[in-house]
């Protein structure tokens, strides 16, 4: 088992996630290993038979359930596979519960940098009991509100919010409970909050997500991903999306739109190290499991 620090920011900072080879062990056990490990995701990597081509399966965990995508969870597979090939450009192919996605990681500086295209993008506009009920929930006042919300989905839907500036973003303390609740009734993955970019594509988001066991997310690269798209429309193709300053851990993610095979989506990368490797099962003996 490794912990894998993915989107890194200038080296530093980064989500810390848990990322090991699958063992046979139940769900429930899975949903353990991210309370466990002190981290918000676990990413379960396995050999999968393709023809042609070496292929890894993986499998999302958080503390409350299975998810069908992690983008900075596959930013990590990457990263900790990329180390056990001992390769200085490693490629793979991975399927995740939604889709077979390309992988890459380019070994640098102490580090790598994993990019993978997330798969396609749906966009649509918001019903007024998701907005109304996200908006309050979260505490996002009309006063810096920005036009375009969306809801989003690469795997499952999610909120996307824009705010005036990066101060109203820093500022916001929502109600987790409340936003719980109404994730849970309106079928939403969570709220991603960001800042409008500026001219060079910066952004800054903050992830809400209780209803999944992660009150806020360090790095959240699926909803990075739809941000992209949702962006495109409006002339930034490419964008670079900081997070994590309000949990005291910075995170970097990049994404650039994409036109794939089966639509819009976006090619996602961000830089990761190891940070510390715990071997099983001797990982939960120590833990006391």
């Amino acid at each position: 088992m490794a912990i894998v620090d993915a989107c890194l920011r200038d080296g530093h900072g980064g989500s810390p996630t848990a990322v090991l080879l699958d063992a046979p062990m139940t769900d429930a056990e899975r949903r353990r290993v991210p309370q466990l490990m002190g981290s918000s995701h676990a990413v379960f990597v396995s050999p999968h038979e393709m023809t042609g081509a070496a292929a890894h399966a993986l499998r999302f965990f958080t503390a409350e359930e299975e998810l069908p995508a992690c983008g900075h969870g596959t930013i990590a597979a990457l990263a900790f596979l990329a180390h056990h090939a001992a390769s200085g450009d490693y490629r793979t192919t991975l399927r995740t519960p939604g889709h077979v996605l390309s992988g890459r990681a380019v070994r640098t500086d102490g580090w790598v940098t994993a990019s993978f295209d997330a798969g396609p993008v749906e966009l649509r506009e918001p019903t007024r009991a998701e907005r109304d009920l996200v908006l309050a929930a979260v505490g996002i006042t009309a006063d810096v509100l920005a036009p375009g919300i969306r809801v989003a989905a690469v795997g499952r839907p999610r909120l996307l919010v824009p705010v005036t500036t990066r101060s109203a973003l820093a500022a916001l303390t929502p109600d987790l409970n409340r936003l719980h609740a109404a994730c849970d009734r309106l079928g939403l993955l969570g709220c991603y909050v960001y800042s409008a970019p500026g001219p060079s594509g910066r952004v800054a988001a903050r992830m809400f997500a209780p209803s999944i066991g992660v009150p806020e997310d360090i790095a959240n690269a699926n909803s990075t991903a739809c941000l992209a798209v949702h962006l495109a429309d409006r002339g930034c193709t490419e964008i670079a999306v900081d997070m994590g300053d309000s949990l005291g851990s910075r995170a970097t993610i990049t994404a650039a739109a994409v036109q794939g095979p089966s639509g819009r989506g976006a090619h996602l990368a961000g830089a990761a190290r190891i940070s510390r490797v715990l071997p099983l099962p001797g990982a939960f003996q120590q833990l006391g499991t």
